[in-house]
């Protein structure tokens, strides 16, 4: 009987023993697949699974964070809604601002350019290109794209010019023009550089791309001249001196406007032999007078801010009065010997043209001179810019003399 049981003893302690063995072989043999394959969590039961525990506690994670957003859903979407109407709110006042900001903006950029000098530039260029077409032949894509370099790069020319004027004029400008944009305040003097120096580079620039031998003159003739008018710095400021600011503005606008612009579209676009026509000599002589004038009246409403920082233009130094008088005397000469080149024209069209446009200028000049008031500055301005509109007149009337 006790052989019997410890028989039956044995017996049962081998399966267990066994049953020990095969469990130590399938942890090695586990450590051995984790080791192989990687560090996730396995079991070996006679085939490979994942353990269920993590599968569940992602469950009832699931589970908890669905309950929680349940619960607070509508005070999240009343908080979103709260967000998303701030964010729209201030995207509109935004918005509206830069509506405004932007006009503004383009308003003092408008002023910047002094427009009344930007209107002259692109009349006269205009005129004097048309100078050398003889015929609708010529009118070519080419010749409308050497215009064209021709326009805006004097355009851009011509903004560094009257831009780097402002910049050394500030504390001039706040007495005699202080709705200029850098005056007033609403450009930063380093917006006032980088918009001159920007319409340097773009202008040199498109001259040189132009590869025009009087185009690239033109440039930098007016590059120097313009800087020594207005740089602050020893033996520039010609502004401060009459003669040599009237100089600067005669050269400019009657020479190389005239023979420099009518040279790049006869030389270089037509590719014809440089040849001075009547219209061309009647063009720089007549305005030789004109932008006299203008050098001279400009100064006229100017004259307490150029009196107190002592800059001794003419005005300055005779009275305002009487430069007034000298300027309009000079534009009458220059009418009356307009007249007598018209009538001298061959082609009677053209010279009832000359004649009857020019003898109607001076009329019109004559009879608002009459009504002078000096010492009005907002008269005496207004009378500044009826000249500028009698100085786009007369290139509409330039082609005619021939």
């Amino acid at each position: 009987m006790q052989a019997s049981s410890a028989a039956a003893a044995c017996s049962a302690i081998k399966p267990a023993a066994h049953q020990h063995t095969v469990q130590v072989q399938e942890d090695k043999r586990g450590l051995e697949f984790r080791a192989r394959f990687g560090t996730r969590k396995l079991s070996w039961g006679g085939k490979l699974s994942v353990e269920n525990s993590s599968l569940h506690q992602c469950q009832s994670l699931t589970r908890s964070i669905r309950r929680q957003k349940r619960q607070h859903s509508p005070v999240l979407q009343v908080r979103c809604y709260a967000i998303a109407g701030d964010q729209h709110e201030s995207i509109a006042t935004e918005f509206e601002e830069i509506c405004k900001e932007v006009p503004q903006k383009l308003g003092a950029f408008y002023r910047f350019c002094r427009p009344h000098t930007i209107f002259g530039t692109i009349i006269g260029i205009t005129s004097v290109s048309l100078l050398p077409m003889r015929s609708l032949d010529d009118f070519t894509m080419k010749a409308l794209w050497g215009f064209l370099e021709a326009l805006s790069s004097a355009l851009c020319m011509n903004i560094y010019v009257v831009g780097l004027n402002q910049l050394y004029d500030i504390q001039i400008d706040k007495v005699n023009k202080p709705s200029l944009p850098l005056a007033s305040g609403e450009f930063s003097v380093a917006t006032g550089a980088v918009l001159v120096l920007t319409s340097l580079i773009m202008s040199i620039a498109i001259g040189i791309r132009s590869k025009s031998a009087p185009l690239l003159c033109a440039l930098f003739i007016s590059f120097f001249l313009g800087s020594a008018y207005s740089v602050d710095a020893p033996l520039l400021r010609w502004k401060r001196n009459a003669f040599l600011a009237a100089s600067c503005i005669l050269f400019v606008r009657a020479v190389l406007v005239q023979l420099a612009f009518f040279a790049h579209m006869q030389q270089h676009v037509l590719k014809r032999p440089l040849a001075p026509t009547k219209s061309v000599v009647f063009a720089t002589l007549f305005m030789c007078c004109f932008s006299s004038v203008i050098a001279l009246f400009k100064d006229i409403p100017d004259i307490d801010g150029d009196r107190h920082f002592g800059v001794e233009s003419l005005s300055v130094r005779l009275g305002p009065e009487r430069v007034y008088w000298l300027c309009i005397n000079i534009l009458l000469t220059a009418y009356g010997a307009a007249i007598l080149a018209g009538a001298s024209s061959t082609n009677l069209c053209q010279m009832i043209i000359t004649v009857f446009g020019h003898g109607l200028l001076a009329f019109a000049l004559w009879q608002r001179a009459q009504h002078c008031d000096v010492e009005n500055k907002a008269w005496i301005t207004s009378f500044y810019m009826f000249i500028w509109k009698l100085f786009y007149a007369e290139y509409f009337l330039i082609p005619f003399v021939q």
